[in-house]
């Protein structure tokens, strides 16, 4: 058996609060989603947090369960990080 490479173990344990894209073409919404950092950006997600929609602004979030994810130690990517500020300051 071979062992797996260290770097690729750390990789695959860290995870990311991340957009991923659905709707139609030009129409794009996102779902603010928990993934693996080496996920591909429409892959498979842990855990679904909640909605962007970029062109109405509307902007859906289970905040409870994102501290929770941020707490175990996911890392928002920018964007998400600025829209959990936003939805942060609204409340």
């Amino acid at each position: 058996k071979k062992k797996k490479f260290y770097k690729e173990t750390i990789f695959n344990l860290m995870l990311k609060l991340r957009l991923k894209k659905c709707g139609r073409k030009r129409q794009p919404s996102y779902r603010l989603v928990v993934m693996r950092s080496t996920t591909k950006r429409d892959g498979k997600a842990i855990e679904e947090l909640g909605f962007y929609n970029p062109r109405t602004k509307e902007l859906s979030v289970n905040l409870e369960r994102a501290i929770v994810r941020i707490a175990q130690g996911s890392k928002p990517t920018s964007v998400v990080q600025n829209l959990l500020l936003k939805i942060g300051r609204s409340t």
